[in-house]
């Protein structure tokens, strides 16, 4: 997990490096597409409220759900549960939230952009966020936590540097993070952690890793011994744990790339199901010339698409050493 830290912060010291040179006063990270900002300071009220304005969500969907989270995780990172009173004249009493369109599909692709006017010129006390989807909005939230600074003298949220008009979208529609669970069983708990760091950076795409030689930690449901090649059984991954990971991820705007490497990388594949192995002495690649590896793999990608809803899946491909077939004498010949 130190490894994963380890690139997650690298990959922000280096946005932040940008940032300085960028702008040294805009402590706003990924630097959004278009900063405009003034040299006053407006107060975040303790009571600091979500208005919808037009086009209001279906009642209890899942896209009003999403949102919703994503304020209250906004209000939570910005210790706003910890302001004591407010005691400026100059706050801000809420956000005044327009989506066009409320379709909580998220693929490759999706619109991310976003408007935010802290505050809103038309309505001095509250800021504005405009998305064309609630992705976008999610991004905007993030945007506003970032202008958002608790004092811990004088317990009140404040936003320096304002009026404050950012008008964003992302600059490459993939921005991801591969995490490698083959290799390094991660608890659910640490993969949400991960995902919670991407979202505060905006990424939009965890590349997870899942089998390699070394383990098949993911549960099959139409090959239930597959993952007979996990390190252990209490380092499986369920695929209710999986479905949770990819709700999980989405909360935040975030897809998830599955990747099974196939044919090569594949060891682990025959602890449950040895046919799959060229013989018991060479066990990689897969074996070709069975049939039943293309069963395998067909199921595999059938029980996948009833979890991952990302358009891509990585199926690997690299380091197939076909020497291990030259000496199998029933796939030479």
């Amino acid at each position: 997990m130190a490894l994963i830290h380890c690139w997650v912060w690298v990959y922000l010291a280096a946005v932040g490096i940008l940032f300085a040179r960028a702008d040294e006063k805009v402590g706003i990270w990924p630097m959004p597409a278009h900063v405009q900002y003034g040299s006053h300071t407006v107060g975040v009220s303790k009571r600091f409220a979500l208005s919808i304005i037009g086009n209001n969500p279906p009642s209890h969907s899942k896209s009003s759900a999403i949102l919703l989270k994503g304020f209250n995780r906004l209000l939570h990172n910005i210790n706003l549960y910890r302001v004591q009173e407010d005691n400026t004249d100059h706050l801000l009493l809420g956000l005044r939230l327009t989506i066009d369109s409320w379709d909580d599909q998220l693929q490759f692709g999706t619109d991310e952009s976003y408007t935010l006017k802290v505050p809103d010129p038309d309505y001095p006390k509250y800021a504005c966020l405009k998305g064309n989807t609630i992705y976008g909005a999610l991004h905007g939230l993030e945007t506003l936590s970032q202008l958002c600074l608790f004092n811990s003298k004088t317990k009140n949220v404040m936003v320096s540097m304002a009026p404050w008009i950012i008008i964003d979208q992302p600059r490459f529609s993939y921005r991801g993070l591969l995490i490698d669970t083959s290799r390094h069983f991660q608890p659910l708990e640490i993969i949400k952690k991960v995902i919670d760091a991407m979202a505060y950076s905006k990424l939009n795409v965890l590349h997870w890793h899942i089998v390699d030689t070394q383990s098949f930690p993911l549960e099959i449901p139409s090959l239930p011994n597959l993952w007979n090649g996990a390190y252990s059984p209490s380092e499986r991954y369920t695929m209710k744990d999986a479905r949770e990971i990819v709700g999980y991820a989405q909360m935040r705007g975030i897809n998830v790339l599955a990747e099974i490497d196939v044919p090569g990388h594949a060891a682990s594949w025959g602890i449950g199901y040895p046919q799959l192995w060229p013989s018991s002495h060479c066990q990689q690649p897969l074996d070709v010339s069975n049939e039943f590896t293309f069963k395998v793999i067909d199921s595999i990608l059938s029980d996948f698409s009833k979890v991952f809803k990302f358009k891509f899946v990585h199926l690997g491909g690299d380091e197939v050493d076909t020497s291990c077939w030259s000496q199998t004498r029933h796939i030479g010949n």
